[in-house]
């Protein structure tokens, strides 16, 4: 295994084990900030949704068949994933961490060049890796936000970040809209005080800020607005109201209670 998905994956647990710390001695009846989840409900659908990535990875035949009933009623499968895992109970945390595990087994021996089926576009299994931390850590959001917590950030959020960059034309193409001309600056600085940036440094364009209030953004738990991001241009400004960093249909950040990231 190429030693930059050996590190991704280290992220991924490293993720997964601040999530397990966040919930350690909650009550997972507690409201998230998820609109209608408990903190139980976000723990139960990166649940799910880690099941059906071990599913992709190992026997992506299988998986692209269940596509089928979600394209049929998927606000139906949405609700009866959270009815599977609220079946499960409080063996629910315990089902999670053995889920995670062998999601991470069948990531460490996914071929690199293969492409992943997901509910969007198929991925290279370090970008669907990325896809995972970054559910993991958008969650881990609703559910400190739900409890009043504040998480301190970790150098983690450059995958976060990466990935909300690199959605920036499937943030517009899920609503049927065009992606302005022109490149977008990102320039952002990390938790440990690093300048991480992305797209042409001389584009007129631009988002500057921290890696937290970006990566708050592009998952839609904060509106831009809502935090200190410099956004300068119509462009970068269009980018930011809708942005989207996770696969699914078109959602909008909800100022007072999160819309739900799906998958």
């Amino acid at each position: 295994m190429a030693a930059d998905m050996t590190a991704l994956l280290d992220d991924l647990a490293a993720e997964h084990a601040d999530l397990d710390a966040l919930v350690a001695g909650r009550d997972l009846d507690a409201p998230s900030a998820a609109a209608g989840w408990t903190v139980g409900d976000c723990l139960g659908h990166l649940w799910f949704f880690d099941r059906e990535a071990t599913t992709a990875l190992v026997d992506p035949a299988a998986f692209e068949a269940g596509l089928q009933r979600v394209a049929a009623d998927p606000d139906g499968y949405m609700a009866a994933h959270l009815d599977e895992a609220r079946a499960i109970g409080t063996a629910l945390p315990a089902h999670a961490r053995a889920t995670r595990a062998a999601l991470l087994d069948a990531l460490a021996a996914a071929d690199p060049a293969a492409k992943v089926p997901w509910y969007g576009p198929p991925m290279s299994p370090a970008s669907f890796a990325t896809a995972r931390l970054m559910e993991y850590w958008a969650h881990g959001q609703d559910i400190a936000d739900g409890l009043g917590l504040t998480r301190t950030p970790s150098d983690r959020l450059r995958h976060v970040c990466h990935l909300g960059v690199r959605t920036r034309g499937f943030s517009f193409a899920v609503r049927g809209l065009a992606v302005p001309d022109g490149d977008v600056r990102v320039e952002l600085t990390g938790p440990s005080g690093d300048a991480w940036t992305w797209g042409d440094a001389a584009a007129p364009d631009r988002v500057t800020g921290t890696a937290l209030d970006f990566a708050l953004v592009v998952t839609q738990r904060r509106l831009a607005g809502d935090t200190a991001l410099a956004v300068e241009g119509e462009s970068a400004r269009e980018w930011m109201s809708v942005a989207q960093a996770f696969a699914g249909g078109p959602t909008t950040t909800d100022p007072s209670r999160h819309e739900l990231a799906r998958g």
